[in-house]
């Protein structure tokens, strides 16, 4: 028998990053729109915002429909930066340009003012129907999702595609469960 050094975590963020990557482009692009429609309703707790997203990489879905959504609904956008310290976000609007970042990642460059978010849209690797997520290891997520709930109410929709739901997720004790999770196929509702 081979023995291997990874957690069931590790398995599970790899088997359903497997099945997100055998969709197609036209489906990612569509199923992305599909989110943003489901997305939409929830602006009303979102406060006005801001709302932090994410620029996507490799195979995740793409959050800019549902950005692009909200902000003609006047909620101002904002996305992650890689800090030593953790995530931060900074204000972004669609017509600005990124600079590259760590892991591959976009990112608005630093004369963009730093905010706090009341709402996030979580990029994930897996999911199950209790809210809770895998996100890609490195717990950045996590600590945002922390330090900005330790600020004021936080609101947090994860979105991914279908695919990448799995019947459990080994909890640890930090893991908070997302309030909402949203697919092109349905709205899975935690704690709204």
């Amino acid at each position: 028998m081979m023995m291997t050094d990874k957690s069931p975590k590790d398995l599970l963020r790899a088997e359903a990053l497997a099945r997100r990557a055998k969709l197609s482009v036209a489906d990612r692009v569509a199923f992305s729109e599909l989110v943003a429609e489901r997305v939409l309703p929830f602006a009303p707790q979102m406060k006005g915002g801001p709302v932090g997203g994410f620029w996507p990489i490799r195979t995740e879905i793409d959050p800019r429909p549902s950005l692009k959504r909200l902000s003609e609904l006047g909620l101002r956008a904002a996305l992650p930066v890689v800090m030593p310290s953790g995530l931060i976000f900074r204000t972004w609007n669609m017509s600005e340009a990124l600079i590259e970042g760590p892991f591959g990642l976009s990112e608005p460059d630093a004369t963009a003012p730093e905010v706090s978010p009341v709402a996030l849209l979580v990029p994930l690797a897996a999911f199950d129907r209790r809210g809770h997520r895998i996100g890609y290891g490195a717990g950045y997520y996590d600590r945002a999702i922390a330090r900005l709930s330790a600020i004021g109410p936080l609101f947090t929709i994860g979105v991914a595609f279908s695919v990448q739901e799995i019947e459990r997720v080994p909890e640890e004790p930090h893991d908070r469960a997302l309030d909402v999770i949203v697919t092109e196929r349905e709205t899975i509702r935690i704690s709204v």
